[in-house]
């Protein structure tokens, strides 16, 4: 096989595998270890281009996009919100209407109120004491779930992340690294927002203020 065919199999397979891949661009990886794994991973005999392809992997772009994260994080802060819910309702002009008088109100009265469209139905995520108000409006039938228990933390950013690719990638990778389980993820115009379950709260707060500073 080709060398330039082998190198284009690696950059792909590393782009899919964040983890190799950060550790490669920090100079921190066993090249010989990540280039054995590519290979059998790859059905690539070679281990030899592999590792070359390995050590080649680009890093200048992304040594740019790293340091704009990093300056976009500095000017970020975290909020979080405990006592959250999830309230999951299947697609349906007929479901958004009945919602609309509900969804007014938690507005007016500046409650919490985030609205998901998904391929399968859309979720609400809101404060626990507005479970009541939001499911009495709805059909049994148009119900799909509900999830308590859960902390919003949002991580507040200047304008331009808009412009900063990656940012919600690091962001969970930083929390997936300590374990934590995301349950929901939203990033919006200057929020990157995370629910997560209660007893991360304590965690996910630690580690994200660690990066932000």
């Amino acid at each position: 096989m080709p060398d330039d065919s082998i190198a284009r199999q690696v950059r792909a397979y590393l782009d899919t595998h964040p983890v190799l891949a950060d550790a490669i661009r920090l100079r921190i990886a066993n090249y010989s270890a990540v280039a054995r794994r590519a290979s059998e991973e790859l059905g690539i005999r070679s281990t030899d281009a592999v590792l070359a392809a390995c050590r080649r992997y680009s890093r200048g772009t992304e040594s740019f996009r790293e340091s704009g994260i990093r300056r976009v994080l500095r000017r970020s802060r975290i909020e979080t919100r405990t006592k959250v819910a999830a309230i999951t309702v299947v697609q349906g002009v007929d479901v958004l209407q009945r919602l609309g008088d509900v969804v007014e109100e938690l507005l007016d009265e500046n409650s919490l109120c985030r609205l998901i469209q998904v391929s399968g139905g859309t979720v609400i995520i809101v404060d626990e004491d507005s479970i009541a108000r939001v499911t009495h409006a709805l059909r049994e039938r148009q119900l799909v779930s509900v999830r308590k228990n859960l902390i919003e933390v949002a991580v507040t950013s200047p304008e331009s992340i808009e412009e900063t690719p990656g940012l919600l990638r690091h962001l969970a990778g930083v929390l997936s690294a300590q374990g934590i389980n995301i349950v929901e993820a939203l990033s919006c115009y200057t929020d990157t927002i995370f629910l997560l379950d209660n007893s991360d709260l304590s965690s996910a707060t630690s580690v994200l203020s660690n990066t932000v500073r």
